[in-house]
Formats: C-alpha cells, sequence, structure tokens
C-alpha cells in the first residue's frame, strides 16, 4: 500500500509564482518537521512555485531528501483575465468540470493533469511520498479521488493542509489529517 501526502502550501503574501511564506507561513514550515518526525517519506515532489518549495524545504533538509520539481502541480489558472465574481465562477467549475474560461483551465484538464503526477507516483518503488501543491489544484485532485469533494471542501482547506491518499491496486482513499 502507497501512502502519498498531499499538502497545500504554508500561508504565503500573494497568488503568484515567487510569492513567498509570510512569518506565519515560515512557522507553519517548521511545524511540518515536527508533523512528519514519525512518518516514513521516501521522496518530495513539489510545484515550482516559490511558496510550494518554501512550505517542505525544512522536511527536506531535516531528511536529506531532494525536492523534486514538477510544473504539473502549478496552480491552477481559472482564467487570465479579472473577475470580479470570481468565488462565483470557481463554484461553477465544480459543478460544471469542463467549464473553462478565457485563458484558464477546466477543472478536468486540471485533475487530469494532477492525477498524471499521481499515477506515475504509483508505478514508483517509493512507498512513502509527499507532494506539495496549491489549494485549487489539490482540491480537484482530492474531487478526483472522491467526487464528493466540492466547492465547500476547497473553502474549508487551510494553509498549510495535509491529506493522506492511500492505495492499493484496486482503491484509492482519502484523508484529511492536518487539523
Amino acid at each position: 500500500m502507497k501512502q502519498i501526502y498531499l499538502i497545500r502550501h504554508c500561508q504565503a503574501t500573494g497568488q503568484e509564482a515567487a510569492a513567498p511564506l509570510t512569518e506565519t507561513g515560515i512557522k507553519q514550515a517548521e511545524q511540518l518537521v515536527s508533523f512528519f518526525e514519525d512518518m516514513a517519506i521516501d521522496r518530495i515532489v513539489s510545484s515550482p512555485f516559490h511558496r510550494a518549495i518554501a512550505t517542505i524545504q525544512p522536511v527536506a533538509n531535516k531528511r536529506s531528501i531532494p525536492i523534486e520539481l514538477d510544473q504539473r502541480l502549478e496552480e491552477r489558472v481559472l482564467s487570465s483575465q479579472h473577475m470580479d465574481d470570481w468565488l462565483d465562477r470557481l463554484r461553477d467549475t465544480f459543478q460544471d468540470l469542463s467549464l473553462c474560461y478565457e485563458g484558464g483551465e477546466s477543472s478536468l484538464t486540471a485533475m487530469q493533469r494532477a492525477s498524471e503526477v499521481v499515477d506515475e507516483l504509483l508505478t514508483a518503488e517509493d512507498q512513502h511520498i509527499i507532494i506539495v501543491s496549491h489549494g485549487g489544484l489539490l482540491s480537484l485532485l482530492l474531487k478526483s479521488v472522491d467526487d464528493r469533494f466540492g466547492f465547500s471542501d476547497w473553502q474549508q482547506m487551510s494553509n498549510p493542509d495535509v491529506f493522506l491518499l492511500t492505495c492499493t491496486d484496486t482503491e484509492r482513499h482519502i484523508k484529511r489529517i492536518w487539523g
């Protein structure tokens, strides 16, 4: 049985790729070291966004595990256009997975790219893997495993947040283990 820890990054100063963690986010990243202290970790794969890397860097340093960057774990872009009603529009994408706004990515497309990463990791020898990404993308990955995961669940996610994905040859299960 494989265990994949899905981590939403710690509190950051913004949404741009280079946004650093806040002071609180830096402390949260240190808390993750203690959180994972008694857990086996074989591999770490992260979004290339700074806030994701900074979230897991203390754990990687403590364990002497390199952080592998994977662009498929970047946050989902809802639209390239400013939308005052972006929250309503985001809610709609949880109902209609193929809905795609100008310059954005549909939920289905984002789910597929995140699922590709998981599927590849399931064929690897590593048994205990950390994936670090973003709330929007992780919520869709969680939805791909459990269709009941929806917009309101995304709203309840914290920074950071940690879910355990356990995988056997025939089943996948999700459990929130943070907080």
